[in-house]
């Protein structure tokens, strides 16, 4: 597959999940993509072997609904991101995956609060290993994330504002904002300075990336190659048909301008 290399192309692992991890990394070979996202830690010497990248790392949170907007999850959050940041390092990778919470009975601007307390305790770690902490923007009307606080950028922005630290961003789901609030161009210009990663699929359903759906990836992709950006792209659309890794290439070549 040649590519433009105006982005760095990645694929996260979940929606490939059917396919053995070791198939899926020589898959991933043959096509020349060479970064994968959020696979278990245990999995890192597979990717060594098979010489992928992990763009987006995880393990270390605990649920979608049990975040740091939540103090009650503060000290079990803070051991994990303590362990698990300088085990990323070590492993040679940069970017950790984070999530807000629930908002349950919490207020925004309370719950806001609570992450920027409870973040600040870790971002110490996270800049003595050079690793940066990622939250994840995601819609808050669908299962597993129903009611999902940081479900618009303003709050993610907001945040990284308070936070003011380089190793504290967001991760741009393209998808989960056409959700929530779309004018997607307008926002990645806006604010795309707090954007770290992105994620992609197809709206409405989380399809593949192609004009069965809503959103224009090439004129996507232009905008935020414009804004400078050097970070990765993940695809996480839902590939349809036998073959899962011809539908792959063609959802990065959409994106490939």
């Amino acid at each position: 597959m040649v590519l433009n290399n105006n982005i760095k192309h990645s694929v996260v692992r979940w929606p490939y999940g059917r396919m053995g991890m070791e198939e899926f990394l020589k898959s991933l070979n043959e096509i020349g993509v060479t970064a994968i996202e959020l696979v278990e830690p245990e999995d890192y010497p597979l990717l060594k072997k098979y010489n992928i990248h992990c763009a987006m790392c995880q393990g270390a949170e605990i649920s979608f609904s049990e975040g740091w907007n939540n103090p009650k999850y503060h000290d079990e959050l803070i051991k994990r991101y303590s362990e698990m940041i300088p085990h990323i390092a070590e492993a040679g990778y940069t970017n950790l995956i984070c999530f807000s919470g629930s908002r349950a009975e919490i207020s925004d601007e309370e719950g806001l609060k609570n992450c920027v307390v409870g973040l600040n305790k870790i971002l110490p770690i996270a800049k003595e290993h050079n690793v940066v902490l990622h939250m994840e923007l995601l819609n808050s009307r669908t299962a597993p994330h129903k009611d999902y606080m940081c479900d618009n950028t303003k709050f993610g922005v907001e945040l990284c504002q308070q936070l003011d630290s380089d190793n504290f961003k967001l991760l741009y789901d393209i998808y989960h904002m056409q959700v929530m609030e779309g004018d997607i161009i307008k926002t990645i210009r806006v604010n795309h300075q707090y954007f770290g990663h992105y994620h992609t699929a197809g709206n409405p359903g989380r399809g593949p990336l192609d004009d069965t759906q809503e959103l224009n990836y090439p004129a996507i992709m232009k905008a935020i190659v414009k804004t400078g950006f050097t970070g990765y792209v993940g695809q996480e659309f839902m590939p349809k048909g036998k073959n899962k890794i011809e539908a792959l290439q063609t959802g990065i070549k959409i994106c490939d301008v």
